[in-house]
């Protein structure tokens, strides 16, 4: 099922229109809003999905769209991403709810605690990231805020709370990581 986009989706579209630059790297793409975002000021764009339908949902868009900036590839996290590829700007919108017995879906549960998928893309993020690149990422304060910056830190990065918004039932975070 192809992620549609949600308000966490249109809070870090505002933060990839501003600062998207280069070459950029759109992890777990879904319908591909983050890629389309990230256009004008972009250089390539890659655009990884793990689900074979988000990445036919954008090859399709891409018919209409008619630009050679953007490339999808289907993958789970960086085993779409070339060995010595590198990014000036990775996004992330990733699947952070912690699972529940309702909820299992790929597309919006990240592992049992929620940050589980955070985690691994951080400890992967890092040797595919420029040295004065930045990760945007949208999270939910039921992801445990303090986990995923503790998470953060211990793999090199400095974290930079760019936007709270309380969406609902959950305050919904918009952060940008460097390395440091």
């Amino acid at each position: 099922m192809v992620y549609l986009p949600q308000e966490d989706s249109h809070l870090l579209k505002k933060w990839v229109e501003q600062l998207a630059k280069g070459n950029v790297l759109d992890m777990g793409t879904g319908s591909g809003i983050q890629a389309f975002a990230a256009l004008p000021n972009a250089k390539k764009i890659v655009a990884v999905d793990a689900d074979p339908n988000a990445v036919e949902y954008i090859k399709n868009a891409l018919i209409f769209e008619a630009t050679s900036k953007i490339e999808v590839r289907r993958g789970n996290l960086f085993d779409a991403v070339k060995p010595k590829e590198k990014f000036d700007v990775m996004i992330f919108n990733p699947p952070y709810l912690p699972e529940s017995k309702y909820d299992k879906e790929i597309d919006t549960t990240g592992g049992k605690n929620g940050w589980e998928t955070i985690e691994k893309f951080l400890k992967g993020a890092g040797k595919h990231l420029e040295k004065d690149g930045i990760i945007l990422m949208v999270f939910s304060s039921l992801t445990n805020k303090d986990k995923v910056l503790e998470i953060a830190k211990a793999e090199g990065y400095k974290p930079h709370l760019l936007q709270k918004k309380h969406v609902s039932f959950e305050d919904l975070f918009v952060y940008k990581f460097t390395l440091v």
